[in-house]
């Protein structure tokens, strides 16, 4: 790791979650390092590009990190963040560090890309739930929608879900993200279920885009479609779009105005707030996530990064024009 790369903080949150109640996250990698480029990324485009597992932040500098936040009394430790926390070579010593911090449980959001490798299996078996991405039915939209590594194909994805369930003990969650137009429809989600019963998740996490995409152009699915696209998968399946957005905790709350006059300036990305404010970027998302919702800033695109700016309808005194 780079000293460009290193952060000053690994852990952000707790971050409020239907899937997980208040998630304290950590983060292992430096923002966007991912095997996956996806369109629908909210974090925007991929900047490193790799399927490369290296020590990407000290494990011993995390567990501190986390150490000092665990009095907020999370709900669950959430291995997540800028990027693909399985890249960290040692993931596995993060989990259970995490395990011996506190009785807290330890859930891993990953997109699943290398679970065909035996030593990530091995590394996640100790997390208490496992949250893992198959959002296509095929190669050509897996190119199309996740635009993975070069090395990385769709029948490699689905082998280490399969492996990965057979090894699994805990509780295997399978995000399910929809494309409105490109992979909502009845064939393409007919053709994952034969896919989704391979793997056999405890449940199916059914969503679609709703926060500023890594592309213009990506289009959320309906509710009610989503609904009805549900009964096409099966076992358990949890439609996730009707959540409404998480509050913005206390400390968060008393930097939004702070925020809005920093992008007011001069348009920032997620990372430019989090360094503005001096706040990790995992909490710079979820605060101009919750803006956006108010209509206080909105997304700007400019080739292939996602800018945040002030909302053309707040007036000089920072409220909103109606």
């Amino acid at each position: 790791m780079t000293s460009s790369d290193r952060q000053t903080s690994y852990a952000f949150g707790p971050v409020p979650s239907r899937r997980l109640g208040r998630s304290l996250g950590v983060d292992l990698v430096p923002p966007k390092t991912c095997s996956f480029d996806c369109v629908y990324c909210q974090l925007g485009r991929t900047t490193d590009l790799t399927v490369e597992r290296a020590c990407r932040a000290p494990v011993d500098d995390v567990l501190a990190d986390v150490a000092r936040r665990i009095d907020a009394k999370p709900d669950y430790l959430t291995v997540s963040g800028s990027g693909e926390p399985t890249l960290h070579s040692g993931v596995g010593d993060v989990i259970r560090g995490l395990h011996d911090l506190s009785d807290v449980p330890v859930a891993v959001l990953t997109n699943g890309s290398l679970l065909y490798l035996p030593e990530v299996r091995r590394a996640l078996l100790a997390a208490d739930r496992v949250i893992p991405s198959l959002d296509v039915p095929d190669e050509d939209l897996f190119r199309k929608v996740n635009r993975p590594h070069p090395s990385l194909t769709f029948d490699l994805l689905v082998e280490g879900l399969v492996r990965f369930r057979e090894e699994y003990d805990g509780v295997l969650a399978l995000e399910v993200l929809l494309l409105g137009g490109v992979s909502d429809g009845v064939d393409a989600v007919a053709r994952m279920a034969p896919l989704v019963e391979r793997v056999a998740p405890d449940v199916v996490q059914l969503g679609t885009v709703i926060r500023p995409p890594a592309e213009a152009g990506v289009r959320a699915v309906p509710s009610d479609v989503l609904h009805e696209r549900a009964k096409l998968l099966p076992g358990a399946v949890d439609v996730t779009i009707d959540v409404a957005p998480p509050p913005v905790d206390a400390p968060l709350a008393a930097v939004a105005d702070d925020a809005v006059d920093l992008v007011a300036r001069r348009p920032c990305t997620v990372d430019d707030v989090a360094a503005g404010l001096g706040i990790h970027p995992g909490e710079a998302l979820k605060l101009l996530r919750a803006l956006s919702l108010e209509r206080r800033v909105e997304t700007r695109r400019e080739g292939e990064r996602t800018y945040y700016v002030a909302s053309r309808t707040r007036d000089i005194t920072g409220g909103t024009v109606s």
